[in-house]
């Protein structure tokens, strides 16, 4: 009970942010066109110095073991997201925005200040292994969906920062090679500023739109019901009667910090990416909030279901 009410607790402090970009919209001090410099910014600067700072910690057997355990969860959840997603896609007829919104989670905005706040900051190391599998999969997978068919352009994949980043990061750890104080500190520096940046990116969109026409719109519901609900309990379920808790001995919290990002609202990248690249992104930061809001009590009561069936 005490990290379900933990969790609704910091949830809503990325509510708030994201309210108070909602606001500057609103007042007129910024315009919703000015969010795209800051979707730039977390994409190619706050999201890389989170992947590289993560890894800035003591090789042990142990970790890495841990570390398997949970990238072999995480390729197992996105293979129930997005086979999932291809499945329903034609009967429940999503679209790109829809389906990526269903597909990927803010797995990295969101959750690696919950989780540090929540379990403790030698747990978000863990949380590497979603943000690595998730990067890698909406830079190719993702970015094509949302893009609807648009050749995928494998050399500026391969040269995203994103993806330069797992590089670093894992060479980093393997090689228990720690940055330089400075270089260190600069990099977690811009990897603190995600949870903010990022909401204020989405309360900037949203604050160019009506929101009693936000909330009379049917379809979000229903997305934000998949996203939030019907896959989470998919995860569950899987982890419960796999026997998956029992192959480490902190597996409980290590697939506890995978259902997390599992069970998060949609990825504000669904909407940054939009925007990048010319799609509806106000459609997409609307299923965003609309997510971000139900998730303040969906989130601790899929963690109060699994610590109940674990």
């Amino acid at each position: 009970m005490e990290i379900s009410i933990l969790l609704a607790e910091q949830i809503v402090v990325l509510f708030l942010m994201g309210l108070v970009g909602f606001l500057t919209v609103k007042s007129g001090k910024f315009k919703e066109e000015d969010s795209r410099i800051i979707s730039n910014m977390v994409v190619y600067i706050c999201s890389p110095c989170v992947i590289v700072n993560a890894f800035q910690i003591d090789f042990t057997t142990d970790k890495l073991k841990g570390f398997l355990l949970a990238v072999g969860a995480c390729i197992l959840v996105h293979v129930i997201l997005i086979g999932g997603g291809r499945l329903l896609a034609g009967p429940l007829h999503f679209n790109g925005i829809e389906k990526a919104s269903v597909e990927y989670s803010n797995a990295g905005n969101l959750i690696v200040p919950l989780v540090a706040a929540v379990l403790g900051e030698e747990w978000v190391f863990y949380t590497t292994a979603y943000i690595i599998v998730q990067t890698v999969l909406i830079w190719t997978h993702g970015q094509s969906v949302i893009c609807q068919g648009q050749e995928r352009d494998w050399k500026k994949i391969l040269l995203n920062p994103n993806i330069i980043a797992i590089a670093i990061g894992l060479i980093l750890f393997a090689t228990g090679i720690q940055l330089p104080y400075i270089v260190g500190e600069c990099v977690d520096g811009f990897g603190s500023m995600i949870g903010p940046a990022s909401m204020l990116v989405v309360g900037m969109i949203i604050g160019n739109v009506d929101l009693g026409w936000v909330f009379r719109q049917k379809r979000p519901y229903f997305i934000c019901f998949m996203r939030l609900v019907f896959f989470p309990v998919i995860t569950i379920a899987v982890f419960v009667f796999s026997g998956a808790v029992r192959l480490h001995q902190d597996a409980e919290y290590i697939l506890m910090v995978v259902l997390l990002a599992t069970s998060a609202p949609a990825a504000v990248m669904v909407t940054q990416l939009s925007q990048i690249h010319g799609k509806d992104a106000r459609y997409a930061s609307v299923i965003n909030v609309m997510s971000v809001l139900f998730c303040i009590v969906t989130m601790p009561l899929m963690v109060l279901l699994y610590e109940a069936l674990i």
